[in-house]
């Protein structure tokens, strides 16, 4: 069994492909070789029935002189037997002939051949063989008419039986072999050429092939990289660097699997941490009210609810976020977008934060061009994105600070920019801000929040096309900044 590689199966393609090309080569030759040899001796030997007509003197005053026939008939078999002479009577049947007695098998020969040779057709023509019932040869003709005006043909086959002998003879020993070994000589050559060049092809398939093979054995952790040569641009070098790019995408998404595992794990332990502590608390207070109603006066069961509220509230709310993120990981939620001035959304958001603000004694201010052009955009999302973004500042922001939220026109957009002068942001906790559950070591960070809020807005923002970005220092306050498309 042969292997079943590229390489051998057009070796086998190449190998019966120059086989075919030389049994067609030698097919087309040989009939074209013989179609020509006729025609050329047809051509040469034209007049030669005529010529033995005039020079025989077979014709004397309207009589066929048998003698001078039979003398013809004895010459020409001595003299150049590869030609053979008959007589024909108008009907085509054989009077006479030169060859010997025994060999004639027909009695006929079709007139219509040699009458289309006298009114001068095309050659080669052929005419029937009276030796052979199935081959037809080339022929010189001549008509003769006699006194009673009968007309007799003198019909003269111009490769007779001796001919095609010594033809055969010389094409096997000779001819053949040298044109046999010229085209097989070809063929040996064309084939090796051939072989090399599939070999130098198939070469940096097979090295592609076993960079596949040594990329899936690693279990897809191996970097593979197809070495760019820039004086090969052909199909193999596209298909090695579409490998390359596909197998540093698969390691890219292996790596991204392998991040949002471990997000998962950290998910659940973080919610496992966020729910047990509100619950418990929640179910405590409840349980002791359950248990010691009778002996707490009204000022204390009330205490005890107001507690046990809010931490339902807290708790509802944590349980709200954690949909909201599923549903944004998910792109479950769909944008209904339209257009809408981002300034009186900030100015509506403002006024619900205004009295939360005056209580801490932090300034809540906007800060707006005028004649800001209509953004496109979820107008409920992109409300939670400055929510989360005024809640979190308010949060960080002490009393006496201040938060601006500002709007600029930027390439036929709007930037929004979020601002406080708070407790900022380390330089360690920054690149995480935006992780879900992730809560910074300063004090405003400890447990009155999820770590949530700030994960749900670049959610929000992707899913607008656009980018939230942060930049701050410990304790000189941060600034969030986004833009939305214009309209």
């Amino acid at each position: 069994m042969l292997p079943r590689t590229l390489f051998t199966k057009l070796a086998l393609s190449l190998t019966l492909l120059l086989a075919g090309i030389g049994l067609l080569y030698v097919l087309l030759s040989s009939s074209i070789t013989r179609h020509y040899q006729q025609e050329f001796v047809q051509s040469l030997n034209r007049d030669l029935a005529g010529k033995l007509v005039t020079e025989r003197k077979l014709l004397r005053d309207g009589v066929l002189d048998q003698q001078a026939l039979k003398e013809t008939f004895n010459h020409y078999m001595m003299v150049n037997p590869d030609i053979e002479i008959y007589l024909l009577d108008n009907a085509g049947r054989i009077l006479s002939y030169s060859a010997d007695p025994g060999q004639v098998k027909r009695e006929h020969v079709n007139l219509a051949s040699v009458k289309h040779f006298l009114a001068g057709g095309d050659f080669p023509l052929l005419g029937d063989d009276p030796r052979n019932f199935e081959r037809r040869k080339v022929f010189s003709a001549a008509q003769l008419t006699l006194n009673d005006g009968a007309p007799v043909y003198l019909y003269v086959v111009l490769r007779g039986q001796e001919y095609e002998r010594i033809e055969q003879l010389f094409q096997h020993n000779f001819l053949w072999q040298l044109s046999g070994a010229a085209l097989l000589a070809s063929l040996v050559v064309g084939l090796l050429f051939g072989l090399i060049l599939f070999r130098l092809l198939t070469r940096r398939l097979n090295r592609l092939a076993g960079l596949m093979q040594r990329f899936s054995e690693s279990n897809f952790s191996v970097p593979v990289r197809w070495p760019d040569d820039p004086r090969r641009r052909d199909e193999i070098e596209s298909l090695g660097e579409s490998f390359s790019r596909m197998a540093e995408r698969i390691q890219d998404q292996i790596d991204s699997l392998k991040k949002q595992d471990k997000l998962r794990r950290e998910l659940v332990a973080n919610v496992s941490h966020d729910l047990r502590t509100p619950l418990a608390a929640l179910h405590g207070y409840i349980e002791t009210l359950q248990l010691k109603a009778d002996a707490f006066d009204a000022e204390t069961r009330s205490n005890y609810l107001q507690t046990a509220l809010q931490h339902s509230t807290r708790l509802t709310r944590l349980v709200d976020e954690l949909f909201e993120l599923a549903k944004l990981d998910a792109s479950d939620m769909p944008l209904h977008t339209e257009p809408f001035a981002v300034a009186e959304l900030a100015q509506d958001i403002i006024q619900k934060f205004q009295l939360q603000a005056e209580q801490k004694s932090v300034r809540l201010e906007l800060d707006s061009d005028d004649n800001l052009p209509f953004v496109e955009g979820d107008i409920a999302l992109i409300e939670r994105v400055l929510v989360n973004l005024i809640a979190n500042a308010l949060q960080h922001t002490p009393a006496g600070g201040r938060i601006t939220v500002s709007l600029r026109e930027e390439d036929s957009g709007v930037r929004i920019q979020v601002e406080d002068t708070g407790s900022g942001i380390s330089e360690e906790d920054l690149p995480r801000v935006f992780e879900r559950f992730y809560r910074g070591d300063n004090g405003a960070r400890s447990g009155h929040h999820a770590g949530l809020g700030l994960a749900i807005a670049r959610h929000i923002i992707r899913l607008h096309g656009g980018v939230i970005g942060v930049s701050s220092e410990a304790g000189q306050g941060a600034c969030f900044t986004f833009s939305l498309h214009g309209v």
